[in-house]
């Protein structure tokens, strides 16, 4: 499937009708998700590293890329990869290594090793992997604010939209302040000329609600692997008890 499929799903969409991307952590289960008529798909870093038993962020680049592939080959809709902070990697090799996959889209966070990343910098490496890319690859910048945490004395709401502004002026196709506060939506939604990407938590707003309050595209992180991963174990358990 083409980029311009992605793409398109993104806009023109009625706020109580979000763009709902489950995350596949490998073939199986990306077909499982294609099958039951998700128009796309959003593969998680910490599902796939766990697929291929490794902790989040500690998957050799060359792993992700081929099970990527794998998730890619196995469906007929659009996959976009969760590829962390690009692994070190400069922006052309970057972009052919996953654009070589088949994806059309990814996820570039702005933040490695559990801090976070000077905005301009980031904002320049998303505009060489813009430039490497051209319009085949839809970006989707992943603001860590509310993950990372901000220096004392600034405000995360207005630090993630000024990252975000800057993000998107570099050529960012959608922003994702993961984990932000269901009550800051509205205003990140209105600040920014993009689509928002949400963090949908089984403790939280429901997808359409997190649509309602502004976002437009609606991701799950390794939630969805980790209750696969819930009922196996309670599988595992029935079993072993006879």
């Amino acid at each position: 499937m083409t980029v311009s499929v992605l793409r398109a799903l993104h806009h023109g969409r009625a706020p109580d009708d979000p763009l709902v991307l489950p995350g596949p952590w490998d073939a199986a289960s990306a077909r499982v998700f294609a099958d039951a008529g998700f128009p796309a798909l959003a593969t998680p870093s910490a599902g796939v590293a766990a697929s291929l038993g490794y902790e989040d962020g500690a998957t050799p680049a060359a792993e992700v890329f081929a099970a990527v592939a794998r998730i890619v080959r196995a469906v007929p809709v659009p996959v976009s990869a969760d590829i962390e902070a690009g692994y070190g990697l400069p922006p052309k090799e970057l972009v052919e290594r996953l654009l070589a996959t088949g994806a059309v889209g990814c996820n570039l966070e702005d933040s490695v090793d559990g801090v976070l990343l000077d905005p301009q910098r980031q904002a320049d490496r998303l505009a060489e992997v813009r430039a490497v890319a051209g319009e085949d690859l839809f970006v989707n910048a992943r603001v860590d604010t509310y993950v990372r945490g901000v220096p004392d004395g600034t405000d995360p709401e207005a630090e993630t939209i000024a990252r975000a502004r800057l993000y998107t002026a570099a050529g960012a196709d959608c922003v994702y302040p993961i984990a932000a506060p269901p009550e800051s939506l509205p205003r990140l939604a209105a600040a920014v000329a993009a689509p928002l990407n949400a963090l949908a938590l089984p403790d939280g707003p429901t997808p359409r609600r997190l649509g309602e309050l502004g976002a437009t595209r609606i991701t799950f992180g390794p939630g969805l692997q980790r209750r696969a991963m819930a009922a196996v174990r309670e599988m595992a358990d029935r079993l072993h008890a006879g």
